[in-house]
């Protein structure tokens, strides 16, 4: 058995995930995801890990069996409710080697710095550079980050970081719920960022346009192009099934188009495509191609699209290109990640 399974094993997800006198929490990652993302992360004993994003306490708990008696574990989470529940259940279980504090992730925790490792159970904006400067030389970093301005377009990125600089090492298909700088509801399901138009009636509907500079202050085109998918005028599946949505995703992110826009409709499930003012046009995560009509430009350019995935081979994700791109913005400094064919 490997450490990362003695650390699995010795600590109960139920415990964490199905509290018999905090109850159950919605706020958790599965299992399968926190063993890959622990395993490139690759924690030795002694290391002082910054977790960002408590969340049920589960994988702080694995983490500070990973570093061990001489080692610590600083996990912060902007929800004290979060932190309060993990913090009591840890005590419970005497757990000793993880402390939990309320805090913006974005910011890290430099109060404890310097970190040997740095992990994310959320998806920021970009990577931030706090991140990188509160890292040791050789440190490692394993995060969620987006491809493209558009919701549910990430990879998990392994990065090591050298004098303040950090270098992409691997990515993998996956993604988190984007970061929040308040406390979010359990029944959130519209995300916080880069939504630029929801329809609430009857059920939550959205659309995420990587044109929204080019888009009206009342994001009049952001409108017209969900309302057409909503009131498609064309529907048809995808000849070539089935649908691999990973590969579709990263290659869509990796062209570049400003027109490429992701959706919600009435049923939950996602679309990605090409959209203007006046044309509209995504797959669907079920293969079905939706547009406002038979000879949509949207349409065209979507199967263009499409075409060109399939002539490249559906690549796997880490057949792309990936690179951190410096983002000097007093918005969020760090770098974004990312992805070429």
């Amino acid at each position: 058995m490997t450490d990362l399974d003695d650390a699995f094993d010795a600590v109960p997800v139920a415990v964490y995930t199905h509290h018999e006198r905090y109850g159950e929490t919605v706020h958790r990652s599965q299992p399968e995801s926190i063993r890959r993302e622990l395993a490139a992360l690759q924690v030795r004993a002694g290391d002082r890990v910054l977790e960002i994003g408590t969340g049920s306490g589960y994988s702080g708990a694995i983490l500070a069996e990973l570093c061990g008696p001489r080692g610590r574990v600083t996990s912060i989470d902007i929800s004290d409710d979060l932190v309060r529940r993990a913090t009591a259940i840890h005590a419970e279980r005497g757990v000793t080697g993880v402390d939990c504090h309320v805090a913006d992730g974005l910011a890290g925790y430099p109060a404890r710095e310097p970190y040997h490792r740095a992990v994310a159970w959320c998806a920021p904006p970009r990577l931030p550079r706090t991140w990188t400067e509160q890292v040791v030389d050789g440190g490692r970093i394993v995060a969620c980050l987006p491809i493209a301005r558009l919701p549910s377009t990430t990879l998990i990125a392994t990065i090591t970081v050298e004098a303040g600089q950090p270098r992409v090492e691997a990515v993998t298909d996956g993604g988190y719920a984007q970061s929040t700088t308040t406390a979010v509801d359990d029944a959130l399901t519209v995300p916080g960022r880069w939504v630029d138009w929801c329809d609430n009636q009857p059920d939550p509907s959205w659309i995420a346009i990587g044109w929204r500079a080019d888009d009206d202050a009342q994001r009049t085109g952001a409108r017209s192009a969900l309302d057409q998918l909503l009131r498609p005028g064309h529907t048809e599946i995808y000849r070539r099934q089935p649908l691999d949505w990973r590969s579709w995703h990263t290659f869509a992110a990796a062209l570049g188009d400003p027109h490429l826009s992701f959706t919600s409709l009435r049923n939950q499930i996602r679309g990605l495509g090409h959209t203007t003012a006046t044309s509209a046009a995504v797959i669907m995560t079920d293969a079905t191609l939706v547009a406002d009509s038979p000879d949509s430009p949207s349409l065209s350019v979507l199967r263009g699209w499409l075409d060109r995935w399939e002539r490249a081979g559906r690549p796997a994700v880490d057949a792309f290109t990936t690179a951190l791109v410096p983002h000097q913005g007093v918005d969020l400094p760090g770098w974004d990640l990312r992805a070429s064919c």
